[in-house]
């Protein structure tokens, strides 16, 4: 550990990082158990896993203050649990029930949470980076000290709205981090074959007088060394700053990509799979003595049993009634306002 990580890092206290594993376990455990019954015909829609990419997710929630917001694109469930939302309410959204946490409307694009500043993910790639520019707008106009981190994949970073998203963060100086989750494909095609970038896709933040930085997303440590340069440009100076971050997904890009085995070879998922960040992070504890073996299976265990009962919750929760689909559309008429009985409403009778 070098003197910059160190700094960061030093008053890390134990049970943080035990519950740093903690959250990577239950993000799995909720995973894996999504996957199960989405195979079992459960659950409809879409599914992106983030199995593997863990640690991004909850190594950044670890250095985030009470000001700060997070947004994701279309592999965000991690996001959404490590901004706290309850497994049950994220399940019950999978299951299209009333207690899910968007009421069952719209499954897990929608995985929001504004009390927790959480503001969902996104299934239109890179369609969240300006909304995650205006939230940076509002915290400047406001003169709050916080900070935007929006999480994105490298297949955002070729959409323009990602460009025009930059061009006004540099312009305005405005408090987001931008951090590119790199699994190494957008779809089913390779970054190298995608995108055209000299050393890396962070770099591009030249272009927009706008710092940068790229590392592996393997060690929390260093991840909370290289993030808190850019917490503290966006909280104290209001500056952007785009963080790539290398990881690997162990599945496809949804659960319908057959073919996620076939432009990846076996040995590659193989060797990745030796580096999964959360198995690497547990042994560490372990070597460490911070964890022993009996906590760390307890943790696994508790994990388990709270998908589980997440899984029973959606299962025993109502559905929508046909009644509740003109509900959540427009504020003013779900708040009864003056301006609700003006004109004619898309979902009047």
């Amino acid at each position: 550990m070098d003197c910059r990580e160190h700094a960061i890092n030093r008053n890390w206290s134990a049970e943080r990082k035990i519950d740093l594993y903690r959250q990577m376990a239950r993000i799995r455990r909720f995973e894996q158990t999504a996957l199960k019954y989405y195979l079992a015909g459960k659950i409809g829609g879409w599914l992106f896993l983030s199995i593997g990419q863990e640690s991004i997710a909850t190594t950044v929630r670890s250095l985030m203050g009470p000001d700060d917001h997070t947004i994701s694109g279309n592999r965000g469930i991690s996001h959404g649990l490590a901004a706290g939302i309850g497994m049950g309410p994220c399940m019950a959204e999978f299951y299209g029930k009333t207690t899910g946490c968007s009421k069952g409307k719209a499954g897990a694009f929608t995985f929001f949470d504004p009390a927790k500043h959480h503001w969902g993910c996104h299934g239109i790639t890179a369609a969240h980076t300006p909304l995650a520019l205006g939230l940076a707008f509002a915290l400047k106009q406001r003169e709050i000290k916080g900070v935007v981190f929006c999480f994105l994949g490298d297949g955002s970073v070729n959409q323009g709205v990602y460009h025009e998203s930059l061009n006004l963060a540099g312009l305005f100086g405005l408090p987001v981090i931008y951090v590119i989750e790199n699994n190494g494909y957008a779809m089913g095609t390779s970054v190298s074959r995608s995108s055209k970038f000299t050393e890396c896709l962070a770099r591009r933040a030249e272009a927009y007088g706008i710092d940068w930085d790229v590392f592996s997303g393997e060690n929390p440590y260093e991840i909370r060394a290289r993030m808190q340069p850019a917490i503290e440009r966006a909280r104290l100076h209001q500056r952007p700053t785009v963080i790539e971050i290398s990881t690997y997904r162990y599945y496809g890009l949804t659960i319908a990509d057959a073919n996620h085995k076939k432009y990846r070879t076996p040995e590659e998922i193989e060797e990745r799979q030796a580096r999964d960040p959360m198995m690497l992070w547990g042994q560490h504890l372990l070597e460490a003595g911070i964890l022993n073996h009996v906590e760390r299976d307890l943790i696994l265990e508790q994990a388990k049993a709270e998908a589980s009962e997440a899984v029973k919750f959606a299962e025993n929760s109502p559905v929508p009634a046909v009644s509740d689909i003109g509900g959540d559309v427009y504020w003013e008429t779900d708040h009864e306002t003056e301006s609700s009985r003006i004109g004619r409403h898309f979902f009047d009778e």
